[in-house]
């Protein structure tokens, strides 16, 4: 794997290189071989792992066709007061900003 460094620019280098190992599941590879795994227990999670897509392909399939509905999003709610701490109202800094009265 090679990457080019610009403009003696290493942090985009190395940003880049790390990309490209995660896209060709590099990291997953070094997790996965950190330790000795048995070819009976390689075997086992190969199989697990192929049931698993199997299903996941089923169920993308079956979606698709309608037979079951789609599994609703998640919503995630905004946390209150985010995006204030650099100093607006309760922002925690001394001396902080004006208090303003909360909605009822």
């Amino acid at each position: 794997m090679q990457v080019l460094v610009r403009d003696n620019n290493v942090d985009q280098a190395l940003r880049v290189l790390k990309k490209k190992m995660q896209r060709d599941g590099i990291f997953r590879e070094m997790k996965r071989r950190r330790f000795y795994e048995k070819p009976s227990e390689k075997l086992a999670r190969e199989k697990s792992d192929a049931v698993r897509r199997a299903r996941k392909l089923a169920r993308k399939k079956a979606v698709r066709e309608g037979e079951i509905a789609a599994p609703k999003k998640k919503v995630v709610a905004a946390k209150r007061g985010a995006g204030l701490r650099a100093g607006g109202p309760s922002g925690g800094l001394a001396g902080g900003g004006t208090t303003l009265p909360r909605p009822a």
